[in-house]
């Protein structure tokens, strides 16, 4: 049996909240859970106490079984320091801009580069004609 340290939703429509629970992978997300941990909150500013509020040592004890956090779980536990901070995943490419899109994106900021280049020598031009005019 492999355990997952999780969030099982509670709450109701567009107001969730979790309780962080240790259950079997195997089990449903609301359903059968071994242990409560502890809750989180969303809906609570990100500085609010009772917004993530879990009990470490249990939580200390399940990760020394070999429970797993999930991926949101792992978040939330490296801010406390229980856990590694989890590595970043690839972001999906299909939102990504297609090749004429960013080949306009290149243009313009081509365009934009030209524009700073030409400001600053009109700048540093102007400059001289300054000093010489005040003396």
């Amino acid at each position: 049996m492999s355990v997952r340290i999780r969030l099982s939703r509670g709450g109701s429509k567009k107001r969730p909240f979790y309780r962080v629970v240790a259950a079997d992978q195997r089990a449903p997300r609301d359903g059968r859970f071994i242990e409560r941990l502890g809750s989180y909150n969303p809906m609570l500013p990100q500085d609010h106490s009772d917004r993530f509020v879990i009990n470490e040592e249990r939580v200390k004890y399940w990760l020394s079984q070999g429970a797993e956090p999930t991926e949101r779980l792992q978040k939330l536990l490296s801010k406390l320091g229980l856990v590694a901070v989890p590595a970043l995943r690839n972001q999906p490419q299909k939102s990504a801009p297609k090749a004429k899109a960013q080949e306009r994106l290149k243009e313009a900021a081509e365009k934009a580069a030209a524009a700073a280049e030409a400001a600053k020598a009109a700048a540093e031009e102007a400059a001289p004609a300054e000093e010489a005019s005040a003396e």
